[in-house]
């Protein structure tokens, strides 16, 4: 499969994900004026609760795979924060699975922890791109932070990329923390 292909794929994946953050913080401002949008919102939380685990998990294993397939297929080599942005990402996957097959909603509270920082250093790093002169020397100088491997659809980089990945946890991970389908409870 050819790196554009795949750098396409994840661009389409990011514009899907926005666009859900986007209609769900929609739907829960609505929540808040109106009856009926809070009967929606309650149907979508209790919804998205009850497999919160599982599709963080899902997001997590494709921003993972997405990872390797840029530095280990298409050769980009991580930079320093490209590498702590995978130090939060990756174990995001483990807790999920073993929550996940425990039946053990907490595990949504460790995963949260390690998805805002990630989304942190993802914004911090998205920003070095669109702007250099934030870079406080950080990064190395033979793979420096401020390097742009691909813009998916002009606008997803792979720290963009990566943002995007804990942004979508974070929502699904604190709709079940905020608000937990007790059906689905051990």
């Amino acid at each position: 499969m050819a790196v554009e292909t795949v750098q396409l794929f994840y661009g389409l994946l990011a514009v899907l994900a926005w666009v859900l953050i986007a209609t769900l913080a929609l739907v829960r401002l609505v929540a808040v004026a109106s009856e009926g949008g809070r009967a929606a919102w309650d149907g979508l939380a209790d919804l998205i609760s009850g497999n919160a685990l599982g599709l963080a998990w899902f997001v997590a294993v494709l921003a993972t795979a997405g990872s390797l397939y840029f530095s280990e297929v298409a050769n980009y080599v991580p930079c320093t924060l490209c590498w702590y942005q995978r130090i939060a990402m990756y174990p995001i996957v483990v807790v999920l699975a073993v929550g996940a097959a425990r039946r053990d909603t907490a595990a949504a509270v460790y995963a949260v922890a390690l998805a805002g920082v990630g989304a942190v250093l993802a914004l911090y790093h998205s920003a070095l791109e669109w702007f250099p002169v934030l870079d406080s020397g950080a990064c190395s100088a033979t793979t420096p932070c401020t390097l742009v491997w691909f813009r998916a659809l002009g606008v997803f980089s792979l720290p963009n990329l990566a943002l995007t990945a804990f942004a979508l946890i974070l929502v699904i991970l604190l709709i079940r923390i905020r608000h937990p389908d007790h059906r689905s409870d051990p």
